[in-house]
């Protein structure tokens, strides 16, 4: 088909949609008439650990793109909301970047590919969207020939706007290994009269790019090498805010509908008119648009402010906000205004954000009047600093900012690159280092909440007497509540607390021991038993005498101790906690034994080792979980499969004697005098505790412990490995954790035994026979590929041909290994003579379409005529993909791209006659080496 060139173009049959929404639902009702399956947008807070925040629009199929789950449809189509922070700097500053934006999509997974991908798109844009194909440039991977073609002679892309790009543009990877493939871009030409020489595609006065479509085709290994995805998927991406602002002729991004409400929101209540404003002041309401839109979507998915991850992302975005807004001489609160009106603005797409309005609303009023506090006087510092800095902010007053007045590094930096000055970011880190040796020398340093909340209370409270030796439950009162990240009064249900109690039984991660699980519910309510609960995470029933509607249940998931103060995790299920509160504390009974029996197990363990291995053995770190131990130790060598049996056994005889463990305090010299091993580096009280297993094990140690070894049933090790220079790791179970280990097992035994037809202890000698078998198989078939070839070649000698005075054989031979390959075409180099030129190829494996081998076997007087095989080999095979050298009389190459073969064959054949012609000359642009 032909592009038209002129505006006119190919109009669409309908009225184009021009608003932001007009847009998103034209886009998703596109590929929803081509079969896709229309999602709705994920949250900003992605399942992916490795990133903080959901960053585009196909990360949430990454799992899918990775073979890690199933699909959710063959096709499909997404409005993703995303967020990004990487260049804040220019939000507001350039036509448009932003933090928060949406990304339409549309996604195959191993269904369709480049040709529909490509057809779709232009077809989308030129007829849904009524662009002028004539105003349209699109972009192709410098290598991707498929692309280009499909472009130009499918949809009839005019070539001079065919722009081919390298890999930093236009290769799309999904990490260092891994799913990757070559992307195309449509940009879009708000300069056509410039014409179409040497268009450069990075002139953003000039273009935009609008839809990406990438093309996943390869897997990427460890050494760079791409192989074809048996699935190749499509993913493409295209960003609404661009797309509204060519459709509604806007000069960026900000003036669209989908922002431009805010930003008159934010100039009514600054009292002045944008279009009135210069460059900078239009700067601050653009940033306010922005940030807007990204806060409210952020707390409507979850996130609160704080120092650290997410929350401190929305804590500097928030702050930077009401900077901005303080510039612009708005002095009142005004981000429940903000808020409002960005809730108005984006519920028609994302109605949770009305739901969650009150939430929303208190958290930017809460963290605004945080803010406000400290912000006049930390700006009267930083401008008495500018006035009498010449060139820069030392790293000290930077720090004292960030530390006293809640000033966010970043903040400080762009308010000095304002006034033209720098920011010493080394003085400011070695003054955070500073701070936190001072900190932790004083023991005031409670980073227990991740967001700095109790920090700031914790030199305040009284030490948490931990009474959890004795008992499992206690009424205790709450002497410090946070939520969201903030001290507060009181609590309710859904939200995720943080609780100081004045007594507490639950046991505080400390020494390798995870934190206790369990409920604080009302005092009086009963002390019945809260365990076992056979469910994997142990979660506590709140049982039958916490029926009541008003009852109060809060599930504490975790318990973390700095000193002697234990913050208790945890999410109200049920009913309202208040500052002052008795409650009941509760631990988790199944939990608690599961833990004592591995620690116990732990002690053992180490006991064993030191008898076994080497009486110097010295622990070098541990974890003691509900569902397993982990044992690290100093040992220059790894233990024997015979010493780890002798260690299981040893420890086993030690639980079934039945020692009853005796522990007591008393003086560190006196415990150091009896023989009780301590921790290397570790530091301990004038006065600790003592865990002795009378005759086995005497250790220091602050952790809960069976009262009898029997109690802890049987001991099971699952892995002995190396974790570092010198140090091995020793994985095991304990107790009731033993049986979910057998029976994992006993299931795998199972399988095995159906799939073989045989009894679990005739698995082994059935596998090995197989192995051996498909040895023996192995073999007997490279002989019968090597004989084959052999045979293949004899037919080959009379396909040589004369070149002058030289022998020129060039042919393809499938079915044969590279290895037999290399026979062959050595072999038939020797009965040609030393004049002889022997180049074969093949694919090895039918089944293997994108493997392939090349061999070339030159004689002495081809050599000396100037072809080397070595170099010849690599030229031909970068023809298939590939690469490879070797001997100048033999070398081997492989390549990758099967249905290049015939024409590298071809050129090779064409090359050499070349060389070996009568009169010896190069062709143009083959140096002979």
């Amino acid at each position: 088909m032909a592009v038209a060139s002129s505006s006119s173009g190919a109009a669409a049959s309908h009225p184009r949609p021009r608003s932001g929404a007009e847009i998103r639902e034209a886009f998703l009702a596109f590929y929803e008439q081509r079969g896709h399956r229309r999602l709705p947008s994920s949250s900003l807070v992605p399942d992916d650990p490795t990133v903080l925040l959901t960053i585009a629009g196909m990360l949430p199929f990454k799992p899918v793109f990775l073979g890690q789950a199933e699909r959710p449809a063959a096709r499909a189509t997404t409005a993703q909301k995303c967020i990004r922070t990487n260049d804040i700097e220019n939000v507001g500053r350039t036509a448009r970047h932003h933090t928060f934006f949406e990304m339409l999509g549309n996604f195959s997974f191993g269904d369709y590919f480049k040709a529909e991908a490509i057809s779709w798109a232009w077809e989308l844009c030129t007829k849904e969207f009524g662009l002028d194909p004539g105003r349209l440039v699109v972009s192709v991977f410098r290598d991707d020939d498929e692309a280009e073609t499909i472009w130009r002679d499918a949809i009839g892309v005019d070539p001079n706007r065919i722009i081919r790009m390298d890999e930093a543009d236009n290769f799309w990877v999904s990490g260092p290994t891994g799913p990757c493939g070559p992307c195309s871009e449509i940009y879009y030409d708000f300069h056509p009269e410039r014409g179409d020489a040497a268009i450069e595609l990075d002139d953003d006065s000039r273009f935009i790019e609008f839809y990406n479509l990438v093309f996943m085709q390869s897997n990427r290994d460890a050494a760079g090498t791409l192989t074809p995805l048996a699935n190749r998927n499509i993913d493409t991406g295209m960003g609404l805010e661009r797309m509204a602002q060519i459709l509604q002729g806007v000069p960026n991004n900000y003036e669209t509908d989908l922002i431009f409400p805010l930003i008159e929101t934010a100039a009514a209540l600054a009292g002045v008119d944008y279009h009135q404003l210069d460059a900078k002041r239009q700067t601050s309401l653009k940033l306010i648009g922005d940030h807007s839109r990204a806060i409210t979507q952020l707390i409507g998915d979850g996130v609160t402010a704080s120092n650290l991850g997410r929350g401190y992302i929305l804590r500097r975005l928030l702050r930077r906000v009401v900077r901005h807004g303080r510039l612009l001489g708005i002095e009142q609160p005004f981000l429940a205004a903000m808020g409002a009106a960005a809730i108005s603005l984006m519920a028609p797409a994302y109605p949770q954000l009305l739901e969650r309005r009150d939430l929303i609303t208190a958290e930017l009023v809460r963290e605004e009047a945080r803010f406000l506090e400290t912000l006049e006087r930390g700006e009267k510092l930083l401008s008495e600093l500018l006035a009498a800095s010449p060139s820069r902010i030392s790293g000290a007053q930077a720090f004292e900012l960030y530390d006293t007045f809640g000033f966010p590094l970043e903040l400080t930096e762009e308010i000095a690159a304002e006034h033209g000055l720098t920011v010493d970011l080394e003085g400011f880190e070695a003054a955070m280092v500073a701070q936190r040796q001072r900190a932790k020398a004083a023991a005031v340093s409670l980073d227990l909440t991740l967001q700095g909340a109790i920090e700031a209370i914790g030199s305040e409270l009284p030490d948490t007497h931990f009474n959890g030796y004795d008992g499992l439950d206690h009424p205790s009162q709450v002497i410090a509540l946070v939520t969201n990240g903030e001290p507060a009064s009181q609590a309710v249900a859904g939200d995720s607390v943080q609780v100081v109690l004045d007594v507490t039984p639950f046991y505080g991660e400390s020494g390798g021991q995870i934190g206790d699980r369990g409920l604080l519910t009302e005092e009086g309510s009963g002390s019945a038993d809260p365990g076992p609960d056979p469910s994997p995470d142990h979660s506590l029933d709140p049982g039958p005498d916490q029926g009541a509607d008003h009852g109060l249940i809060v599930r504490i998931e975790s318990v973390a101790k700095n000193r002697k103060l234990f913050v208790h995790h945890g999410r109200i299920e049920r009913g309202r906690l208040c500052l002052g509160d008795r409650v009941l504390a509760r631990v988790d009974r199944a939990c608690r034994r599961r833990a004592q029996a591995h620690h116990t197990a732990t002690h053992l363990l180490q006991a064993a080792l030191k008898q076994v291995v080497d009486p110097a053995i010295a622990q070098a770190g541990s974890l003691v979980d509900f569902d397993r131990l982990r044992f690290d130790f100093h040992c220059p060598r790894a233990v024997t499969p015979a010493e780890l049996e002798r260690i299981e056994a040893l420890i086993n005889g030690w639980i079934a004697d039945a020692h009853e463990l005796e522990v007591q305090e008393m003086e560190l010299e006196r415990a150091r005098s009896a023989g009780a091993v301590a921790m290397f580096g570790e530091k301990y009280d004038a006065r600790v505790r003592v865990v002795d297993v009378p005759g086995v094990s005497m250790e220091l140690c602050g952790g809960t412990h069976v009262a009898n070894t029997a109690e802890i049933g049987l001991f099971k090790i699952t892995s002995e490995v190396g974790v570092a220079a010198g140090v091995r790791r020793i994985e095991a179970v304990a107790g009731p954790a033993v049986l979910a280990y057998l029976n994992a097992r006993d299931a795998v035994v199972k399988q095995l035994g159906e799939r073989f037809k045989a009894q679990p202890g005739e698995i082994v000698a059935r596998v090995a026979a197989l192995q051996e078998e498909l040895k023996a198989n192995g073999k007997a078939l490279a002989e019968a590929r090597g004989e084959l070839a052999l045979a293949k070649a004899a037919a080959l000698l009379g396909q040589a041909e004369p070149v002058g005075e030289f022998q020129l054989l060039v042919a393809r031979l499938d079915g044969v290994d590279a290895g037999p390959l290399q026979t062959v075409s050595q072999q038939l180099q020797e009965r040609l003579g030393g004049g002889a030129a022997v180049l074969l190829g093949g694919v090895p494996d039918p089944g293997e379409a994108d493997k392939l081998s090349l061999v070339a076997a030159f004689g002495q007087q081809v050599i000396a005529r100037g072809p080397k095989a070595g170099v010849f080999i690599g030229t031909i095979a970068r023809l298939c993909g590939g690469g490879g050298g070797g001997r100048p009389n033999l070398a081997q190459a492989g390549g990758r791209d099967a249905a290049a073969l015939d024409g590298a064959l071809a050129e090779a054949r064409s090359t050499l006659k070349a060389l070996l012609g009568e009169s010896g000359g190069q062709p143009e642009g083959q140096e002979a080496r």
